[in-house]
Formats: C-alpha cells, structure tokens, sequence
C-alpha cells in the first residue's frame, strides 16, 4: 500500500512534463507575411523595418484540414475550356494595350499613381464605354461623393444609363450594391478608403486594406467579375498598404506623368495575362483623357535649327518605338566641385559615359558644368541611348551641332566600342516613318546584314571616334 502514492506521484510528475508549453505570442510582418515567435526590428523574409506586428498564439505545426470530396475533379489541360479566360476590349485602345488586349473575366487590376494623375478620370472613361456597349458596369466612390462624379462625368461625357454611381465607405454596402446590381465590371475608387466593421483599425490601415481586397478578389474570382481598383502611392512613389496587395492582384499598372504636363502614361509592373513592357500615352484635358496612338512627336522639340549638345535617339517602350531628343550643356563652372544634373536619363550611366569620353577622346569636362535631360518628360533609361548622349555632350563641348535629320542609336562600352541593340530595325523604320534622312548605328555582328528602310541613309560604326566623324556636321579635333 505504500507503493500507491509514490506510483501517483510518478504519474503526476510524467503528466507535468508531457502538458504543452504557454502559447507565446506570434507575430507577423505587414508587407510579406512572414511570421516569427518573437519580436524582431527588421523582417527576416523583406527585410522591411518596423512591420513585425502581434497577431496571437505560435502554432507549433502548420494547420490542417480533414480530406473531403472534391467538388470539381481534376482533368486534362486539354479538355479545359479558354474561352472563358480572354480578354474583352475596354473601349480604350491604350489601355488595352498595357492590360495585353482588355480585361479578363475575374482579373483584379490595381492602378496606381500620384495624386491628380488622372486615374478616376481614366477608369471613369473605361466604365462608360464599357456601358456603352450594352454591359452593366457598377462605379463604387469611396473619396467623393456621387454628385462629384457626375460632375466630371458631364465634362469628359461620360453619362450612361448603364454606368451606376455608389458613393460608400464600407465594405459590407459595397458587396450588397454587387449582389443588388450584378454588374459586369466593378470599379473600386480606391481601395484604401474603404473598410471592414469586422477588422479593427482604419481604413487605409495594413489589416484593412488586406481585408477589402481579399473580400473583392474572391468576388471577383467566384463571379468571373473584372474588378479596377484605385491605389493610393506613398512619397517615394511605391503602393502605399501592404506588399502582399500587389501579390493578390492579377494586374499591377502604374501611371505616371508630371502634373506640369498632359502627357501621362501607364506602364504595367505586373500582369498575369499580358506583357509587363507596354506603355499606353494619354493627353490629359479639360475635356477628359484621350488615348495618343502615335505619341512620336511629343518629346521631340518644334525647332528646325540645329543647335550644338542635342541629338536624336528612339527608345522602345515594349514594342512600341520613341524618338526622344536628348539635350546637354556643358559650361565653364564656376565652383569647386562641378555639377552633374540629369533628368529623364540615368545618372550612372552619364557619369560612365563622361569618363569614356575623357579615357578614349580625351574630352575633359572636370572643370564643366554638365546638365543632360529629356524633351517632353520622356524616360531615356535604355542602354541603347548611351551614343545619343555620348554626341551630344561632344558637341556642346566643342560647340558644333550634329547633323540635321539624324538619328543616333547604340550602346556605348567602357572600352570606348559601339555595341549592338534590340530591335534595332524598328527604330530604324520609325525614324524614317518621322522623315529622318541618316542614322548613326552599331556595326552589325558578323553574318548579319541590316536592311535599312528606304530614304535612309544608315552609316555603322564600330567606336566613338567613328561616330563623332558620321555625326558631326564639320570636322573637328575633341582632344
């Protein structure tokens, strides 16, 4: 009889032992999800700072479900029907060029862009033309009211009987105003003002911004509803709200331009059933936002002079080829440190070009001023407008203009070589499209031949010495 209550005691300390551990806290980061049992400053997954944020007990294994039947069974790629899954113009030629052809049935597209851009004029012109052709379309304002959207809808005519305006803030009204209206295209303006009752904290809020766009995606997804959503930017120009935003959508576009200037454009970072590498241009009005289909003329200058330190390059945007006018000075400086100003053109890549000019033609601009920019806000980041700039600067340096009508297109190495680009023949035939009468290229690799486009007279080089000479309208020594 002794023995019983050691033997219970026994049992009672194995009992102990085996009973699990106090649940700790888990926390999980704000813009990619990762989770930790502990508190950290700096995401061990992004490496964001300050998103690591408590969201109850450590799981000490991964959640499961028990089996059950499967609802639709798997079968053949083969036997899958595609039709349901292609695109449906938006009326919009544009902006169906970045989205690859239109909108997808169920897609999720989120636009993004400064403040006065012009993105709740832009989806207001697709929501109306979508209208117009006989399809429902449900225009939800979560920042203006609905009199504020008739109002721009009079000026850009965008007034239909099958466009409905619901000015709402809460996410429940908006999938009531869904179920009500059953629309055939939703408009969300924006995504960060509207908000969930059953989510703490403020709309815009990271826990709120993932939940509004988590109950429209699967919206979207169960009613085969294309959904366009408004997004707000942050100072640096990045999606403001968590990153796992522009995870969740099939089509990430961006719009761009400066509020100085009508020309806007929008390029797709992401997209799931298109190219991420086309631009559409918009001349931004008054009158509303009308698509350019040849925005060829809008970065060149309406001047016929040449004038020394410009040159002409065409650039691709996707498929889509632009001529952009790169311009420079350089000036005497009166400081002691020169000044290096670019804009619209990558610094890194003018500050490599200035020292392959000094190492192979002796061009030394160390006690210059040197300012190199875009006509028209054009980006001209591709390596392919290296030789562009590489002219222009010598001949502000020296003073003497390029050639008139001539286009200028390679890549410049740091050994002083003109290297081969993309698409090199397109460019070609839309700057002979333009009137161009002589272009300046990279010699072409061996068993290559270029065929240039008739009227234009096309002269390869193989270094920056050779092309100085074909450029330059007179002869001149720039050691």
């Amino acid at each position: 009889m002794s023995q019983v209550p050691d033997t219970v005691a026994t049992m009672t300390t194995t009992a102990a032992r085996t009973t699990p551990k106090a649940a700790r806290a888990a926390y999980r980061c704000a813009e990619c999800g990762w989770t930790a049992a502990k508190w950290a400053g700096r995401c061990g997954e992004c490496q964001a700072w300050g998103t690591l944020a408590e969201t109850g007990d450590a799981q000490s294994g991964p959640k499961t479900s028990a089996a059950n039947q499967v609802a639709t069974p798997a079968r053949p790629i083969a036997d899958v029907d595609a039709a349901g899954a292609r695109a449906q113009p938006t009326g919009v030629d544009e902006f169906d060029r970045v989205l690859g052809g239109g909108l997808v049935p169920g897609a999720v597209v989120l636009l993004a862009g400064e403040p006065g851009a012009g993105k709740s004029t832009l989806l207001l012109d697709v929501a109306s033309r979508t209208a117009a052709k006989g399809r429902r379309v449900l225009y939800v304002s979560a920042e203006e009211s609905a009199s504020q959207v008739r109002l721009r809808a009079d000026r850009i005519g965008a007034v239909h009987p099958d466009l409905l305006v619901a000015a709402e803030t809460d996410l429940a009204q908006v999938l009531a105003h869904v179920d009500d209206v059953r629309p055939a295209l939703l408009v969300v303006d924006s995504v960060q003002t509207v908000a969930s009752a059953l989510v703490d904290g403020s709309a815009g809020g990271v826990s709120q911004v993932r939940e509004v766009a988590a109950a429209l995606i699967a919206v979207a997804k169960s009613r085969s509803l294309p959904v366009l959503l408004v997004g707000h930017v942050t100072k640096d120009g990045s999606i403001a709200g968590p990153r796992v935003l522009e995870h969740l959508v099939d089509v990430v576009c961006q719009f761009e331009g400066d509020r100085h200037s009508r020309l806007r454009m929008v390029r797709a970072v992401k997209n799931r059933y298109g190219p991420t590498d086309e631009v559409g241009c918009f001349d931004l009005s008054d009158s509303g936002i009308i698509g350019l289909a040849d925005p060829s003329g809008l970065f060149l200058s309406a001047g016929t002079e040449q004038i020394p330190g410009t040159s002409i390059t065409v650039t691709l945007e996707g498929r889509r080829p632009m001529p952009t006018e790169i311009q420079t000075l350089v000036t005497r400086s009166t400081l002691g440190t020169p000044r290096r100003t670019s804009s619209g053109v990558d610094s890194s890549r003018v500050a490599m070009t200035l020292a392959v000019l000094l190492a192979r033609l002796g061009l030394d601009t160390s006690g210059h001023d040197v300012y190199v920019a875009t006509v028209g806000g054009a980006r001209a980041v591709e390596p392919a407008t290296d030789l562009a700039v590489a002219l222009a600067l010598v001949s502000s340096h020296a003073g003497v203009p390029l050639k008139n009508k001539l286009v200028v297109i390679g890549e410049v190495g740091l050994a002083g070589e003109v290297r081969p680009t993309a698409g090199l023949e397109r460019r070609l035939a839309e700057a002979a499209r333009l009137g161009f009468r002589e272009a300046v290229v990279p010699l072409t690799r061996r068993g290559e031949k270029l065929v240039a486009p008739k009227g234009l007279l096309v002269t390869e080089v193989a270094d920056l010495t050779e092309a100085a000479a074909a450029a330059l309208m007179s002869t001149l020594s720039v050691n």
